[in-house]
């Protein structure tokens, strides 16, 4: 059993979509998944009320007025995953939900602007490892939304590592997400066959490699 969070301080770098799209991966691995929305719009949920695919199943709000590691601690009594999405802006979200986590994903596009939020989001992520007095969280990031044919796509992987986190397989900018999302459904489910929905399942395989340890 798992609980990772997918952070960041900055909006548009992805944080939902990669939230919802390992929750299906992780369903197809024959994982019992929960994916708790923390964000006060509840973009995730949003999305998951659009189709009756399996983010239907499996989304949960969580209220502002909710604490959020005891939230995600009841949850994981019953989901072998526990997936908490972030809201930008919102530093204590953030630090909450790093407390509650065994492992916090740092979504970064390839903007230098996407760069400084990053270290951000890390320094919290940080802070709740000093306040638990622990190895973890564990910290990875994610480069995402990433035109792969251009000089700071392909150059966002190296800056990522020269920050001193170890780095996940990126996340294309790819049409497939954004049409999939639009039915209110996952990668998985829209375009099985897709680059996009390769790299997904490239991404999931790399975490669950890290909280099967």
């Amino acid at each position: 059993m798992a609980i990772i969070a997918v952070a960041g301080r900055k909006g548009g770098v992805g944080k939902s979509t990669i939230a919802g799209n390992l929750a299906s991966e992780f369903a197809a691995m024959g994982r019992t998944v929960v994916a708790l929305d923390a964000d006060p719009q509840h973009s995730l949920a949003a999305w998951a009320a659009q189709g009756r695919g399996m983010l239907a199943r499996c989304v949960e709000k969580v209220e502002a007025s909710e604490a959020l590691p005891a939230r995600a601690r009841r949850a994981e009594k019953t989901a072998d995953i526990v997936l908490i999405d972030t809201p930008p802006g919102t530093p204590a979200t953030t630090y909450q939900a790093a407390l509650a986590a065994d492992l916090v994903l740092l979504p970064c596009g390839p903007s230098p602007l996407d760069l400084l939020a990053l270290k951000d989001a890390l320094a919290l992520a940080l802070k709740a490892r000093a306040e638990r007095r622990s190895k973890r969280p564990r910290i990875r990031f994610v480069p995402s939304k990433v035109l792969m044919n251009t000089n700071l796509g392909r150059s966002l992987s190296s800056s990522l590592k020269d920050i001193g986190k170890k780095v996940l397989p990126p996340i294309g900018q790819r049409v497939a997400v954004a049409e999939a999302v639009a039915e209110g459904l996952t990668v998985r489910e829209y375009a099985p066959d897709s680059p996009a929905h390769a790299e997904f399942e490239k991404l999931a395989k790399a975490v669950d490699k890290i909280v099967s340890r």
